[in-house]
């Protein structure tokens, strides 16, 4: 896709109109996220980040020639664009200190045109490049792995374990999907309950811990946590593999809940071509930054029992959850989760557009429909 296009002007105020719309369905107290354990702040922050994104990738279009958008399959920027962020992001403290101030460059442009006559269009260039260089080197992107984080600690009362709440973002590359984990799990090693677990079965009047916390809250797990997260965040892995994995291979940690938020696609009128149907309306969507549909599922998985642990003279088997699948519903058991739900974010252009070809009960089948009207999401239509 060419840098030059007016598509991707387009493209990049329908992603972030999109963003702003998920945003305010995250932010109101009626929002089922907001009011579950704080996952709709939770997503914000990586919202955020994805943001900060887009706003450098268009910085960098000013002076690179291409975008890629992954056009026949998520709507999102491409994988490739991602990891070229995060490449320049290690290299941006020495290339910025290689290259002229921007009032430098100014003047620069300013002696250009006196003595030639001309717009010194190179010079622009260089500009918006230190521009994006500045920008990628702050490090607060949605990068192909969003280091853990510890949200909160407690104390579950009937097994008196710490009880961590611990999320991370994962931007897939197959898939060009950025997704959202978050895990709430157990910690039974003796050096964690001695230090956060009163004798009467709470979390230690004395533990003053500033959340969140970088990592896994315990010290001696936290670069292998990391890693697992690394290597096991793949949307092609469903929710039960990384569940029974992590419990596997943690024997002191024990994972009661998983989460995965998965957002995408993203349709847009003139740059996807993965949904026919949709795309075809959207192109007759008068506003063209209302062309737009946009969809993301949020996945669970808890555990319905725990096998206590069995330790002999010889040796033996630690604590292991065992998960519930949802086998009733044949979409539950091809996610191995025990719980889902489909979302659509469009404006209500959009809609009525979709509604007026008499398509909407076949694109938003299985949906929950949430329609964006000025600074207003209207639910659940």
């Amino acid at each position: 896709m060419s840098s030059n296009s007016e598509a991707v002007s387009e493209y990049f105020a329908a992603i972030t109109s999109a963003l702003d719309g998920l945003d305010t369905f995250l932010r109101e107290d009626e929002s089922p996220l907001y009011k579950h354990d704080l996952i709709g702040a939770v997503i914000e922050d990586y919202l955020a980040l994805l943001r900060n994104s887009l706003d450098s990738w268009q910085n960098r279009i000013a002076f690179a020639e291409t975008f890629k958008v992954s056009q026949a399959e998520s709507g999102f920027p491409a994988y490739r664009n991602v990891l070229e962020l995060e490449n320049d992001r290690k290299e941006a403290e020495k290339q910025l200190a290689a290259m002229p101030t921007e009032a430098q460059l100014r003047q620069e442009m300013v002696d250009y045109i006196l003595t030639k006559k001309a717009f010194p269009g190179a010079l622009q260039k260089s500009i918006a490049h230190r521009r994006y260089l500045e920008s990628v080197g702050s490090g607060s992107h949605f990068a192909p792995f969003v280091l853990p984080k510890t949200l909160r600690v407690s104390v579950n009362p009937k097994t008196k374990r710490p009880f961590y709440v611990v999320h991370w973002g994962y931007y897939d590359g197959s898939a060009n999907l950025p997704m959202v984990y978050i895990v709430s799990l157990e910690d039974s090693s003796k050096d964690m309950i001695d230090a956060l677990v009163s004798p009467k079965g709470k979390l230690r009047k004395d533990v003053n811990i500033p959340l969140p916390v970088d990592g896994l809250l315990n010290p001696s797990l936290a670069h292998q946590f990391d890693d697992f997260c690394e290597k096991n965040s793949a949307y092609s892995l469903t929710l039960s593999t990384i569940a029974t994995n992590m419990d596997k291979d943690f024997d002191f940690l024990h994972p009661t809940q998983l989460r995965r938020f998965v957002l995408g696609p993203f349709y847009h009128a003139d740059i996807t071509v993965h949904g026919a149907t949709v795309d075809k309306i959207l192109q007759k969507v008068r506003r063209k930054e209302n062309q737009w549909l946009m969809t993301w599922t949020a996945q669970e998985i808890y555990s319905m029992n725990e096998k206590p642990a069995k330790w002999g003279l010889w040796g033996g088997e630690p604590a292991r959850n065992e998960y519930y699948i949802n086998t009733d519903d044949l979409d539950c058991a091809r996610m191995g989760v025990s719980a889902y739900q489909r979302n659509a974010l469009v404006p209500h252009d959009a809609y009525q557009a979709i509604y007026a070809a008499g398509e909407a009960d076949k694109i938003f089948d299985g949906y929950e429909t949430h329609i964006v009207t000025g600074s207003q999401v209207l639910r659940r239509i």
